[in-house]
């Protein structure tokens, strides 16, 4: 009973009307949207799949039963999932398949973090401007924006990494490159709702300089949506990779990453279907989650759709 009480008051604590101060504010408003997360059971299992993700590639040394990259071509070439050890198979080098999905994890969540990190930072500044300038300033950056959208992004990434030249950390440039735009549109039209509302009028009026109202009290009524953005973005992301893995333009061999493994069993997928199928599942698996926990943080995050 006394635990029930104290869980009541905790409760009645977080969701007080009239809170007492910032902290209590912000763990109200962080309980509530994992309530509303939380009552989304797919976003929990999308959760819970970038969960899994995120633990396999931090201790690959410790679950990967084979070295990545070092094959026994004598006694485990082309092995069938299930033959002796190999859970998932071998390849056309001997090395365990299961072992390079699980490395390959770690190149997946990689390439998915340094895209995030260089994309949304990009598109949201750009957006923030031309929304917030507007006139020129706005017309300029959003042309430059609607060149970029003209493309197809898995073209364009193909051929700014054409022009880098294959390799993983050009892939990574290259799928940046194409990816900041959306978050420019979305943070340009966030910008555009509030530049000229009573609230940023009064912090005008109080002598605030364009930058500081920029960084300071817009930004962060955008933020939600481009980390709802991004989140749905990934499993984009994960799959232009592995385009660019398959076509040579991404991981060299022998790196374990997914796509280009896909391109190595292509070759014997009427005979060796594994080789290819099984980074393939991976890849399916993970852009699954991503998506299901981009539906559930748009829903929890977007006011008009949690109805907050």
């Amino acid at each position: 009973m006394t635990a029930e009480t104290t869980q009541l008051s905790w409760r009645d604590w977080l969701l007080s009307d009239r809170p007492q101060s910032r902290r209590q504010a912000s763990l109200g408003r962080a309980y509530v949207t994992w309530r509303q997360f939380s009552a989304n059971r797919l976003a929990v299992l999308g959760l819970l799949i970038i969960i899994v993700l995120i633990l396999v590639a931090a201790f690959a040394d410790v679950i990967a039963p084979y070295p990545p990259s070092i094959g026994d071509l004598t006694n485990a070439y082309l092995k069938p999932p299930g033959t002796g050890d190999y859970l998932l198979g071998t390849d056309n080098l001997g090395r365990d398949i299961l072992s390079r999905l699980i490395y390959g994890s770690r190149w997946t969540l990689y390439i998915v973090v340094l895209v995030a990190i260089i994309s949304a930072p990009l598109g949201l500044f750009i957006g923030m401007i031309a929304g917030y300038a507007g006139g020129w300033t706005d017309t300029v950056l959003m042309r430059i924006t609607d060149i970029f959208l003209a493309f197809p992004k898995l073209v364009l990434a193909l051929a700014f990494a054409g022009a880098l030249g294959p390799g993983i950390e050009n892939a990574i440039i290259a799928i940046a490159i194409t990816s900041w735009p959306p978050y420019a549109r979305l943070a340009r039209a966030e910008t555009m709702t509030v530049r000229h509302s009573d609230y940023i009028a009064a912090v005008q009026l109080m002598g605030a300089s364009p930058m500081r109202i920029v960084f300071r009290h817009i930004m962060p009524l955008c933020i939600s949506s481009v980390i709802v953005r991004v989140t749905l973005d990934m499993a984009g992301v994960i799959l232009t990779a592995a385009g660019l893995g398959f076509l040579g333009l991404g991981a060299q061999p022998p790196l374990p990453e997914w796509g280009a493994m896909i391109a190595t069993g292509f070759k014997y997928y009427l005979d060796q279907w594994w080789v290819a199928a099984m980074p393939g599942i991976a890849i399916l698996i993970v852009s699954l989650g991503f998506n299901l926990l981009g539906d559930g943080l748009r829903d929890a995050l977007d006011p008009k759709e949690s109805g907050q």
